[in-house]
């Protein structure tokens, strides 16, 4: 009990200074220097077990160099924040230890997913008492079970006979969309190449007219997967006119909300997911805009039945028809995992303790912190390029983009090197590499903000 005392302290303590814009956002060493075993710091297992103290050590070790996801000055991720009502829910969740595939091993977790899982499906919009839904490990497995859905809901012998049951197949998505997508066409035996991509306009969002240009014959077109809230740009695709079209064709339509779902919860942005109602599926991720602590992923049905139908292989062993209470409540089933993490008590917990707080917070974000900037971006990605004073006099051409796309590489290095913020960069479709920055922490302020500037500006001024 003390071993568990002290690691509390511990855990305590690295939770006060995450807060404290005066430590860093990290502690960074290049990989052979964690591994060479640097400052004590021990990664190897050895044959012999070693005491508490030196367990104790190593607690602190680990948080002291990795990343304070949750420092107000940490702009490089979707997921971020460090809340504090979400952890407490993370450690009990870890304490009570248990899965999720049944009603008799898990029935108070079973119960609050279901709850949980029907409220956010009637703010998605769908009638009360349909649809269906689960928690998966994250938006890449939300958005790979949509497809699955898609399929079988059209093809349900491709369930035992395989893919040669199916005629060729075509999914669509935007060119911008969450890389996501492909791996699920790739990994579900479509194929990548029947993957169409749409092309998108100047703010990043896929244009309707090229999915009716792109469903021709020859191919069954089957999904279309329409993004809210894309993972660099963040643009909302126009779900309305893809509905349109989805319903003309007789195409599932899937939202990958996983970024941009949260904004159902505000009245005043959620006008950016208008025809989210109509879709056959949504993905939508607490764990992002929500700050609900990793992992916290939701796919919604709007069709009851289709999980269970798609994903059931009646294992005797867990799933016994016979049981002395409803067995409807066994959701694991409905699963393409057995073993399932509780990922549901911190979200239902954070929801019990803040869900008006949410709603207020997640309106004030994008409405009082982008509008610094000069362009209105649609969510709080926020895209940009620094120019060093080198650049500024160099006519546009290629030097100039061969130079310029060296920049932000070389700033994010330095800063990971200070410590002081963090930032993602990447390069995007013709683009040369740009910063993204990712406003989703509740911590963060608008002095966080000009702090992020100012060091790369300092980082940069001598490129």
């Amino acid at each position: 009990m003390q071993f568990l005392l002290e690691v509390v302290e511990i855990l305590t303590n690295y939770v006060r200074k995450t807060f404290d814009r005066s430590t860093k956002v990290l502690d960074f060493h290049h990989p052979h220097q964690l591994l060479e075993g640097m400052e004590g710091f021990n990664l190897e297992l050895s044959d012999q077990p070693e005491s508490l103290e030196q367990i104790l050590v190593d607690c602190r070790d680990t948080l002291k160099y990795g990343v304070r996801t949750g420092h107000p000055r940490f702009f490089n991720q979707l997921s971020t924040g460090l809340d504090i009502v979400g952890l407490v829910g993370e450690w009990l969740t870890s304490t009570a230890n248990t899965n999720m595939f049944t009603y008799e091993i898990a029935p108070v977790f079973v119960l609050m997913e279901q709850l949980t899982l029907k409220k956010m499906r009637e703010i998605v919009g769908w009638p009360e008492g349909e649809g269906d839904g689960i928690f998966s490990p994250g938006g890449a497995i939300s958005n790979m079970y949509s497809v699955m859905i898609a399929r079988y809901k059209y093809f349900p012998e491709v369930k035992t006979k395989g893919m040669a049951a199916a005629p060729r197949l075509v999914l669509f998505t935007s060119e911008h969309s969450h890389y996501s997508i492909k791996k699920a066409s790739a990994a579900l035996g479509f194929g990548t190449e029947n993957l169409i991509l749409l092309k998108t306009d100047e703010r990043g969002r896929v244009i309707p007219a090229d999915l009716e240009a792109k469903v021709i014959e020859g191919y069954v077109p089957m999904f279309v997967n329409a993004t809210a809230g894309t993972t660099v740009y963040g643009a909302f695709d126009p779900i309305n006119e893809i509905a349109d079209i989805c319903e003309k064709y007789n195409m599932w339509l899937h939202v990958d909300g996983a970024w941009g779902g949260g904004l159902l919860m505000s009245r005043k942005h959620r006008h950016k997911l208008n025809g989210v109602e109509r879709a056959n599926s949504v993905t939508w991720n607490p764990h992002k805009m929500m700050g609900v602590p990793l992992q916290c992923s939701a796919i919604l049905v709007r069709e009851r039945g289709l999980l269970q139908g798609c994903n059931s292989m009646c294992a005797g062993y867990l799933f016994q028809q016979d049981k002395q209470y409803d067995v409807a409540y066994d959701t694991g089933d409905k699963a393409i995992q057995c073993g399932r993490h509780v990922d549901i008590f911190k979200f239902w917990l954070m929801w019990k303790a803040k869900v008006g707080i949410l709603r207020r917070f997640l309106s004030a974000l994008i409405t009082n912190v982008v509008p610094i900037f000069s362009y209105q971006p649609q969510h709080t990605n926020v895209c940009f390029w620094y120019l060093p004073p080198s650049l500024r006099g160099l006519p546009d051409g290629e030097e100039r983009r061969e130079r310029l796309h060296k920049v932000a590489p070389k700033i994010k290095a330095m800063m990971m090197e200070s410590g002081t913020t963090m930032v993602g960069y990447q390069p995007q479709g013709e683009k040369v590499n740009f910063f993204r920055m990712v406003i989703s922490n509740p911590a963060a302020t608008r002095s966080d903000i000009d702090f992020l500037i100012e060091e790369i500006e300092r980082f940069g001024n001598d490129l």
